[in-house]
């Protein structure tokens, strides 16, 4: 029992980790935020089929990548609350592995756009924020985490072993 808990909090924290690091290297061309965005960590939110330490994981991933990125308070609170809800909505669709990657992209599409337009008072409307994120958070969830859903299934009992 306790050596669960070690490993799903082990597992949370590399999935943190993980999170921040591809952030803040994608940041560096400019790419994880903004109007136009396509964060690659964000294909990490697939994780959650395999393991429910993916969910804090990525959730405090997201919370300290939009500290260190510089991003508003109001951003880092709806931002990170939009990845939990995206995490939470992959856990629940685990055994339908074409959906998984279907609630990141919802929740990113519905709250970051108000975040843009209310708190950075981005120029553009809301319907093309959500067009502009949506087309990335397709690019991140359903392509780039595809792949990583497809290349993980098959070593799955090795990385994510529950004992």
């Amino acid at each position: 029992m306790r050596n669960k808990k070690v490993l799903l909090i082990a597992q949370a924290a590399l999935i943190a980790a993980l999170y921040f690091v591809l952030t803040y290297f994608i940041s560096a061309f400019g790419l994880a935020s903004g109007a136009i965005q396509v964060r690659i960590s964000e294909a990490l939110t697939v994780l959650p089929v395999f393991t429910p330490a993916a969910i804090p994981g990525l959730f405090v991933g997201c919370l300290i990548s939009n500290l260190v990125t510089g991003c508003m308070p109001l951003d880092v609170i709806f931002g990170s609350l939009a990845t939990l809800l995206g995490a939470l909505g992959t856990y629940a669709l685990r055994r339908h592995r074409w959906l998984a990657p279907l609630p990141p992209i919802v929740s990113n599409t519905i709250i970051v756009p108000f975040v843009l337009a209310y708190v950075y008072e981005a120029e553009g409307t809301i319907p093309f924020f959500m067009l502009t994120v949506g087309i990335g958070e397709v690019i991140s969830c359903y392509v780039l985490g595809g792949i990583l859903l497809q290349v993980l299934n098959r070593y799955r009992n090795v990385i994510f072993r529950q004992e």
